[in-house]
């Protein structure tokens, strides 16, 4: 089957979940009505979906699975491509590179993707998963073993970032963009939200340089939208934060220096 990807949109959803349906009480990832009632978020205007849940059932009448983003979407033939993170992000790689405004960046070089594998099935279920396993525990001997394992994880990366710029090397590659996603939030979010408090990021000197390192990246910084990640994460867990409180701070700033080329050279 082809797909038609001839016209990129980047939609981004309203940051605290709302009403999907006004037949049921389903809260999900929801459009704002107009493209100026909630500052960086989008409507759709491809399809004039009001939630992302939409979409599924537009893709598919049967669908009974949960509406969840990513969403890589079809504009030909109105359906889903795929909606796995993971998975995206190989076909972001090398799918699109005819069109690709930096053809030549490979995040998943052949000489690296055994170890790059690697480290994703590590960082993802002790970090990227295991701050929401600390975050949604219902009980202390759970989270004990997940704020466990993930402490154990990102002293593991702290060592290795000590003695290079990236987890393989010199070379910035997929591993590392999804750690990223997952190490921006931390102090912001995860350290209160999620209670991973142990020790925060900024306590890490190669972690945070690290960090700073690729937020800095051309292009990157502008995905980050910490507003809207705060407001979503505080304002969509009522089991967790039932009055919806968003913390002010702590505000950290991302684009001081990083002196991460040094292991470059």
């Amino acid at each position: 089957m082809e797909f038609d990807f001839t016209c990129f949109i980047n939609q981004s959803v309203k940051p605290i979940w709302g009403r999907t349906k006004d037949s049921d009480e389903h809260m999900g990832w929801v459009f704002p009505a107009s493209d100026t009632e909630e500052p960086g978020a989008e409507a759709d205007s491809l399809n004039g979906a009001k939630s992302v849940r939409e979409l599924y059932e537009l893709a598919s009448s049967n669908y009974s699975g949960k509406f969840t983003v990513p969403v890589l979407w079809d504009k030909k033939l109105k359906t889903i491509v795929n909606n796995e993170s993971a998975e995206i992000i190989r076909m972001f790689n090398t799918e699109f590179n005819d069109i690709a405004e930096n053809p030549g960046v490979d995040l998943y070089p052949p000489h690296l993707q055994a170890q790059i594998n690697e480290i994703n099935d590590s960082t993802y279920d002790s970090i990227n998963n295991g701050v929401y396993k600390c975050g949604f525990a219902k009980k202390q001997e759970p989270y004990d073993e997940a704020v466990t394992k993930l402490y154990e994880a990102l002293d593991k990366c702290e060592e290795i970032l000590s003695k290079q710029r990236y987890l393989c090397g010199n070379t910035l590659t997929e591993a590392d963009i999804r750690l990223f996603v997952t190490l921006i939030r931390f102090d912001e979010v995860y350290a209160v939200h999620f209670k991973c408090n142990k020790k925060l990021l900024r306590e890490y000197p190669n972690i945070f340089g690290y960090t700073k390192d690729i937020f800095q990246v051309p292009g990157v910084s502008s995905t980050v939208h910490m507003e809207h990640i705060k407001k979503h994460y505080y304002g969509s867990h009522p089991s967790i934060n039932p009055f919806g409180i968003i913390p002010h701070g702590p505000n950290i700033d991302y684009s001081t220096p990083h002196h991460r080329h040094n292991f470059s050279n």
